[in-house]
């Protein structure tokens, strides 16, 4: 049997091309269902998918010759790995191919919440201008905590190098960390010192739920709060509540609890959260840049020949 991969997702041509090279067949078939997925993946030893179904015990089923899945993009939650380890199947990503990508755009959200770049916007458009009621917030001398340090968190520390700030990083699952960016700190630390607080973490069945309002009660200083990691991490109840009491005074939000439409405006608290002028959000793109669309693909390449 030779080499095959299937290509279940928009992938930039790149690892199409690479895997070619290496002597794999390649069936780059992006509009294929899951169901149609499911009928084929027997002959197969490669997958490469990026979100358009989770690779779960069914698909593995069905793929008794599978040796990897290729995951365009950072996170693996889609990813039933807990079945990939026990039929030692490799698991490839690629969060260095967007990791400057959700860097730029974890810094343009927190920059546009401090400087009321959404509301003063829209005000002009309507016809009213507000000086005052758009002062804003510099910067320079506040301290930033981020949660997960690894590539995400990192380049989010590197972004802000320029902007005099102290950036303070926790990690459970690392340490001696500290670096030219960031500094390793308590979680306690976090709480108790930061004017901005950034995640960087997977989801997992421990990070699920994890931000809701009892750890925002820990915070001892109103915060501006950055979620470029994974919606499910996050408690969006818990968010405006503390954007309605203060302990919150901007989110910048690139993913939900739930995403796309209809099923994100059937949420109760859709209309609250798209309401309020202290939040921006944006269609979970912080890793979606043209450069970045490359990149992953590049990353996967490497591995892929790695492997």
């Amino acid at each position: 049997m030779s080499k095959k991969i299937l290509i279940v997702d928009d992938l930039h041509p790149a690892f199409k091309e690479a895997a070619i090279k290496l002597g794999y067949e390649v069936d780059d078939e992006p509009k294929i269902t899951r169901r149609e997925t499911l009928d084929k993946i027997a002959v197969y030893e490669g997958i490469a998918v990026r979100t358009k179904f989770r690779i779960d015990a069914e698909v593995f089923a069905a793929a008794p010759n599978l040796k990897f899945v290729a995951r365009a993009g950072a996170g693996l939650d889609n990813i039933d790995d807990k079945i990939a380890f026990e039929r030692n199947i490799q698991l490839i990503n690629a969060p260095e191919g967007n990791r400057d990508a959700v860097g730029e755009h974890a810094i343009g959200l927190l920059l546009a919440l401090m400087n009321n770049f959404r509301k003063a916007d829209m005000e002009i458009r309507s016809g009213i201008w507000n000086r005052e009621g758009n002062r804003g917030f510099e910067l320079k001398g506040k301290k930033v905590g981020i949660i997960g340090y690894g590539f995400m968190g990192q380049s989010f520390a590197r972004k802000l190098a320029g902007f005099e700030v102290d950036v303070m990083a926790y990690d459970k699952y690392k340490t001696g960390f500290s670096d030219a960016f960031a500094r390793e700190v308590s979680m306690e630390e976090i709480v108790k010192h930061s004017d901005v607080l950034s995640l960087h973490i997977p989801l997992t069945s421990e990070t699920r739920q994890m931000i809701n309002d009892e750890y925002f009660f820990h915070f001892k200083k109103p915060i501006f709060f950055i979620n470029t990691a994974r919606g499910e991490i996050v408690n969006t109840l818990a968010v405006l509540n503390n954007l309605e009491s203060g302990k919150i005074l901007g989110a910048g939000l690139d993913v939900l609890e739930a995403e796309k439409f209809p099923s994100l405006g059937e949420k109760s608290w859709y209309e609250a959260l798209k309401a309020n002028e202290k939040v921006i959000l944006t269609p979970h793109v912080g890793g979606w840049t043209f450069d970045s669309y490359r990149k992953i693909s590049e990353v996967l390449a490497e591995k892929l020949k790695a492997l």
